[in-house]
């Protein structure tokens, strides 16, 4: 974990919040950012001289970006100065307002200070992001509302404004303040990179979405399933697309949408067996067969038993069937045990020929 390591030239002991910092510097800041600074000057006056940027977002709730970005505001008002060493920890000296000029710093030259960004705090995050198998659903973050200075600030980042850019291009009218900040909490708390905005805008227009309520609903749905790349998300469409309504007519599903571990299985049989749609069908119609009604548990237990027996064909189904079937008729049909009688056992014990009873399991409707 990257740690911030904290030091000041201030006497203090006691978290005092300084006359001049109330007067001339708050009034002007967002509110957000003043918690921040408010923060440090509590662990650096308690003698907390070691914290993290993700251990300040969580205590707020906010987003390590959030946490970045209230660190360059304060270092451009000279209230602190931020170094960052070769190991990635981040060094930050509070000014003593005291000796400070008597009005808010002039914001300085990149050149002159160093200036944070997610990528140089945490350069591992995002790369472990995209390889880490897949987990259970997120909670979804709260939605940030930023007033209209806040985004005016945003629109300053090259990268945020040629979002907007974008974004206003692909729905085809200007954004609005809400528009703004629907685009920001998909890049900052869904942590979207702009391929995957770009990506998600183009598969809602292909479906003849443009509206933002629905472009934020399908994004969300993505976070909550921890898709964080565009081959994740192509993947995840072609899942809803051709599996998904082929699965959904195989078994003769209709007038509802598939509940989350119904889809879940079908991402199991086309991500982890790797089976192809009409694989998946058969097993489908065997299950409308046995049972008479759709069961994905029944489908399930069908293509596990195929993936267990190395079944990747319509093909190799059929050679199964056939093996079984001959098996079944090489076992003799009178292949009782003899019984054996004492004081304990006294009547005559019954043998069981499994394959028989699976291929009962397999055909019987079941009762519920």
């Amino acid at each position: 974990m990257i740690e911030i390591q904290l030091h000041s030239d201030c006497q203090n002991a006691d978290t005092i919040v300084p006359n001049k910092f109330i007067d001339t510097y708050m009034q002007e800041a967002n509110g957000e950012f003043v918690k921040i600074y408010l923060y440090l000057l509590r662990c650096v006056q308690s003698r907390s001289y070691v914290c993290t940027v993700s251990a300040i977002a969580d205590h707020f709730n906010h987003t390590e970006k959030d946490v970045v970005r209230a660190l360059n505001y304060w270092q451009k008002q000279g209230l602190l100065a931020l170094e960052l060493n070769s190991e990635g920890n981040i060094s930050i000296c509070m000014t003593d307002l005291g000796r400070a000029a008597s009005s808010p710093a002039e914001p300085q030259p990149d050149t002159d200070s160093t200036m944070l960004t997610v990528s140089a705090v945490a350069p591992a995050k995002e790369s472990v992001s995209e390889q880490a198998p897949p987990a259970a659903p997120r909670k979804t973050p709260s939605k940030h509302s930023y007033p209209a200075d806040v985004l005016l600030e945003f629109q300053k980042n090259p990268e945020i404004s040629e979002l907007f850019y974008v974004v206003e291009t692909y729905i085809r009218h200007p954004l609005s303040e809400n528009d703004m900040n629907t685009v920001l909490f998909w890049h900052e708390d869904l942590r979207f990179s702009t391929e995957l905005i770009v990506y998600l805008l183009e598969y809602c227009i292909t479906k003849g979405h443009t509206s933002m309520r629905y472009l934020d609903k399908v994004a969300q749905g993505w976070h909550a399933d921890n898709i964080t790349t565009v081959e994740q998300a192509k993947e995840d469409a072609a899942i809803h697309n051709q599996a998904y309504y082929g699965v959904m007519k195989a078994l003769g599903i209709t007038g509802r949408s598939l509940i989350k571990s119904e889809t879940a299985c079908i991402k199991k049989w086309t991500s982890e067996y790797g089976f192809d749609l009409p694989l998946i069908q058969e097993a489908c119609r065997r299950t409308i067969a046995a049972t008479h009604q759709p069961s994905f548990e029944y489908t399930d237990s069908i293509l596990t038993r195929w993936h267990e027996n190395q079944v990747h064909t319509l093909d190799d189904v059929q050679a199964l069937d056939s093996a079984r079937s001959k098996t079944r008729r090489q076992t003799p049909a009178s292949a009782e045990a003899p019984a054996r009688k004492n004081t304990f056992n006294n009547f005559t014990q019954r043998t069981y020929d499994y394959d028989k009873l699976e291929e009962l399991l397999l055909t019987t409707p079941m009762r519920g």
